[in-house]
């Protein structure tokens, strides 16, 4: 069975905006549906460690302090990715993962002060793009309650296929990258809870997830 490891924010790894707990589980309740075994762990150092048997990481928590534990981190994720694991890194989890440099490199964006916002947490339409990939094939466009980000740090390597416009402008929310064999998927929705109330961001999560593993995204429901 594929199995799936979320990075929750918890303990160090914790911010005072985003409720960790709550959307990880919302996350874990999605890979559950379509057959991914899924462990949510908050000792994102510990855990990065030891990535054998996973299939898919889901990196969902704050950066965190420094630590005597982050070279241990580091080794175990680059590992994981020379290998081919899979990547599906939501929201603030896309920004930054327990302080490793190479994490940019692997999402393509980066959170810059006094440059980089987001819109207040409320009702957003967003636009699908389903001719740039096959996770979004059956999406249309959607409405949700969340917070999109603008004016990231971004790679060019990155293929957007959900966006926003805000004052004129059209800003990535969700795109896949290539890194090595391993497969990423970045999905900057999913503030809170209300995200995934969303059928269409369900169904998106799902499809991301398979497709980060190696599977059809046509086997989502």
């Amino acid at each position: 069975m594929t199995k799936a490891l979320i990075l929750s924010g918890g303990t160090v790894y914790a911010d005072p905006w985003h409720p960790f707990a709550e959307t990880s589980d919302r996350l874990a309740g999605i890979l559950r549906g379509v057959g991914i075994d899924t462990e949510i762990r908050d000792d994102v150092e510990d855990a990065l460690a030891d990535l054998s048997g996973v299939d898919l990481i889901v990196p969902n928590a704050a950066a965190g302090p420094d630590s005597e534990k982050r070279a241990g981190a580091r080794e175990g994720l680059l590992a994981y990715l020379a290998r081919g694991g899979g990547v599906l890194a939501v929201h603030v989890g896309a920004a930054g993962l327990a302080g490793i440099p190479e994490w940019e490199a692997v999402t393509g964006m980066a959170w810059v002060d006094d440059r980089s916002s987001h819109s207040p947490v409320g009702w957003a339409s967003v636009s699908v793009h389903p001719d740039r990939h096959p996770i979004a094939a059956p999406l249309k466009d959607f409405e949700l309650r969340d917070e999109c980000y603008r004016d990231l740090r971004l790679s060019g390597e990155s293929a957007p296929f959900v966006t926003h416009r805000h004052a004129g402008t059209v800003h990535p929310l969700v795109w896949v990258r290539p890194h090595g064999t391993a497969r990423i998927v970045v999905d900057t929705l999913g503030h809170d809870g209300t995200s995934y109330d969303s059928r269409e961001h369900r169904l998106l999560i799902e499809r991301a997830a398979l497709w980060a593993t190696g599977q059809s995204p046509d086997l989502a429901g």
